[in-house]
């Protein structure tokens, strides 16, 4: 008996020993506690959010990214499915477990380690407020005197709230409010049960089984939850079979389908919010209304993205993105591709893969735990390099990474990341509201803002402001210069030889200023800009918000050599598009604080109210109709496929094919369309702003004026319209062309300020002409080059 008794006796004493001790370390510590304050006043950080005007969210900037909500807000199965995977206890304890922390006391003295615990969701509370997360007896001690006081001093629905909108569940999301929209893209009501179970399995280890990383891990977490729901009795086997066999969808692929990209405006409403709250603003839960609305972004998205995968497709394949060793590396070895594959990042639906086999008829590729076949079909584009005489650095053979794209129905393809850059942004014409802004193909890639950030040549997109100046010294639309070839000695330059040339090579002798511009006829523009002085065009484009600067007085601005922004170019077209008047772009609505206050708001201008007029109201409408024209039958035709007549615009390449813009409107929406290269170099010969930036603004404007009725110029007081005689060579002007004799042979109608027009037939005005070498022409300035056409 003394060997039964003995021992027990000593077990006995150390267990009163060790509760002595630890109400003892209890006593003194409870007093220390920290105050339940962050608990019982929950202030959260809240990060800065940008939105469109129409409520979509475009962005947010913070290091949590966190949605609170009330407790009345969860559904009933998230709160089990939490329940089940965390505490199923909860509700019947009173903030600790005790059999839960035996049987973990029990395993970490079988183990002689400390990887077991007990933590009950009250604990979780404690221990995500006041708490480091070193496992060690002390702060266990202090994690289960917090639960209990947590527990004294709030309701179990207080304090599953906290835990709901406090814990962290991977991929910057805090709460499981922000972790339904950053996994699946929904609402915590939209949620269903295998998704929830999905969330609820999240805390144990947020990194380990983030679906997104690693959707196998995140699976068998996901079962695990659901099993321990079927044996709490939250739901029954039939619901649980079904839940278990239910393919998931995650944001990735649902953000592919929606492709709301906004990186570029939320940046530059980011920058907005620190310069006026500091670095406050990232967790004061500010929100920024911007002007953008969610159709038009996702339209100039699109537009974008598939110009700029065109103009990639017509330059050809370059080849792989580089290779790695699978010498040793079997095509089963998940786990040592995923490691490969680790460092590429995908860019939207441009995903990375490597290649695990290949011939000219199918590829066969790894990502992240599948196997994708791609055939004939999708490998058209990048065929010449499964050749086997490609260069063997420039081969896809295996080992090779790559890029492939689902297409659907159609399967996958290989493509490649483009070189090459493009923006495009829209305005309302009218208050200068940015409807749609993208920056450049990939904002994840290069964060480089070409709409306001890029300053290039516009080419010939500027010779509306030189035609408009001309209209100002009292040309029309039908006067008359001379398309024939000019030169330049370097004795009157100042630097070299400058012959300048039209983009075709040709020259059509007489025309008139709206053919010219119709035509894009350099020699013409050249003229015109050398009658009214390069020096009062300078002056003269201010107007429009250019800087003087940026564009020096010399004869090549006539071909668009200064330097611009698509910002700028949006704007200063505007001025055509509402009658005249100068609105400034602006991007941000409102600002609203944390409590829900506006603290700022944008009210602008508005063109025929408040805005100021910079242009006679005739000038403005008559390059529009020449602008028109432009669309109608000159070197922007292509838009003639949106089949509407109130579109306006003029193309614009560089010297060299270095850039190349669209900039057109109706007259209540501006946009501009660019693509070039960050280092500027040639784009290829054709790729013109007719062939290379237009289909943007095309698909761009198909979307934005969808279900939009055309709407007409109305023609401004003091203009009269005018026949041009082709048999006299003489303008009539007439208020009612059709009351002139028939038997007149014309060469059409056109219009001229009426205070300018005389009331009888006059000998056609003809502007003198520019020798082909002149005395004292404008110098040109060596290191800007000269734009051609278009």
């Amino acid at each position: 008996m003394r060997w039964v008794f003995y021992p027990l006796a000593a077990l006995i004493v150390a267990l009163i020993l060790g509760v002595a001790t630890l109400g003892a370390m209890s006593a003194l510590a409870w007093p220390n506690l920290p105050s339940l304050e962050a608990l019982t006043d929950y202030r959260p950080k809240i990060p800065l959010r940008v939105y469109t005007s129409d409520g979509h969210l475009l962005g947010e900037f913070g290091e949590e990214r966190r949605a609170v909500v009330r407790i009345d807000e969860v559904p009933v199965e998230l709160k089990q499915a939490i329940l089940a995977a965390e505490d199923e206890r909860f509700y019947e304890h009173p903030g600790i477990d005790v059999i839960g922390i035996a049987r973990a006391a029990l395993a970490n003295v079988v183990s002689g380690a400390r990887g077991q615990g007990a933590s009950t969701i009250t604990m979780q509370v404690a221990r995500n407020f006041f708490l480091s997360r070193e496992k060690t007896y002390n702060r266990k001690l202090y994690e289960i005197l917090l639960a209990l006081k947590i527990e004294r001093s709030l309701t179990k629905d207080q304090i599953l709230e906290l835990y709901v909108n406090q814990i962290y569940l991977g991929q910057r999301a805090y709460g499981f409010s922000t972790a339904a929209r950053t996994y699946f893209g929904k609402s915590l009501q939209e949620l269903t049960l295998p998704e929830s179970a999905m969330l609820a399995g999240l805390p144990k280890a947020p990194s380990a089984y983030n679906p997104i990383a690693n959707l196998r891990r995140a699976t068998l977490r996901q079962q695990y939850v659901l099993r321990r729901m079927l044996e709490a009795g939250f739901i029954d086997q039939q619901t649980h079979d079904a839940a278990a066999n239910q393919e998931l969808e995650l944001t990735r692929a649902r953000a592919a389908r929606n492709e709301l990209r906004g990186d570029y405006v939320a940046e530059m409403a980011r920058q907005i919010a620190v310069e006026q709250f500091g670095e406050q603003a990232y967790e004061a839960g500010i929100r920024i209304i911007t002007t953008v609305t969610r159709d038009d972004q996702q339209a100039a998205y699109k537009a974008v993205r598939q110009g700029v995968l065109d103009y990639d497709r017509r330059r050809g394949y370059r080849g792989p993105e580089g290779f790695v060793d699978l010498e040793r590396v079997a095509n089963d070895d998940e786990e040592r591709l995923d490691e490969l594959l680790a460092d590429m990042e995908d860019h939207d639906d441009l995903l990375g893969a490597l290649v695990l086999s290949a011939s000219p008829k199918q590829v066969t590729v790894y990502r992240h735990g599948e196997r994708i076949k791609i055939g004939a079909s999708g490998l058209k584009f990048a065929a010449p390099m499964l050749n086997e005489r490609a260069p063997q650095a420039r081969r896809i053979r295996r080992g090779a990474i790559v890029r492939i794209r689902d297409l659907g129905e159609k399967g996958w393809e290989i493509l490649q990341l483009p070189e090459v850059e493009a923006s495009l942004i829209s305005l309302e014409t009218n208050t200068g509201a940015v409807r749609a802004l993208i920056g450049g193909f990939d904002f994840n890639r290069s964060k480089f803002n070409h709409v306001t950030q890029a300053v290039r040549q516009p080419g010939s997109s500027f010779k509306p402001f030189i035609y408009s100046a001309a209209l100002e010294r009292g040309f029309s639309p039908g006067s008359i210069e001379e398309d024939a070839p000019l030169f330049f000695p370097a004795g009157i330059t100042g630097s070299k030889d400058w012959e300048p040339k039209n983009y075709d090579g040709k020259y059509d002798g007489l025309m008139t200023l709206r053919d010219g511009l119709v035509r894009s006829k350099n020699m013409v523009s050249i003229r015109l800009l050398q009658s009214i002085t390069p020096e009062y065009a300078q002056d003269y484009i201010t107007r429009f918000g250019f800087e003087p600067a940026q564009h020096p007085p010399y004869l090549t601005m006539a071909l668009g050599a200064g330097s611009v922004t698509p910002w700028q170019m949006a704007s200063a077209y505007a001025v055509f598009a509402n009658g005249g008047y100068r609105v400034d772009p602006y991007v941000v609505k409102e600002i609203i604080d944390g409590r829900g206050n506006v603290v700022a708001k944008v009210d602008p201008p508005i063109a025929g109210e408040s805005a100021p007029r910079v242009i006679d109201p005739r000038n403005a409408w008559l390059m529009d109709s020449m602008m028109r024209d432009v669309v109608r039958r000159g070197t922007a035709t292509r838009a003639l496929v949106l089949k509407r007549s109130d579109l306006a615009g003029k193309t614009g390449t560089t010297n060299d094919y270095v850039d190349a813009w669209f900039t057109g409107y109706n007259p209540d929406l501006v946009a501009v369309s660019w693509i070039g290269y960050d280092q500027p170099r040639n784009l290829g010969r054709g790729e013109t702003g007719g062939s290379a930036a237009l289909p943007m603004w095309v698909n761009y404007m198909r979307a934005a004026l969808k279900d939009v009725p055309e709407k007409a110029q109305p023609r401004p007081d003091g203009l009269l319209e005018v026949r041009l005689d082709g048999s006299r060579e003489e303008y009539v002007y007439r208020e009612n062309v059709a009351s002139l004799p028939q038997q007149m042979p014309t060469i059409g109608t056109e219009f001229a300020p009426a205070g300018e027009a005389p009331e009888e037939a006059i000998p056609l005005p003809v502007q003198p002409a520019i020798p082909t070498v002149v005395a004292n022409p404008a110098p040109v300035v060596e290191r800007a080059p000269v734009p051609v056409k278009r």
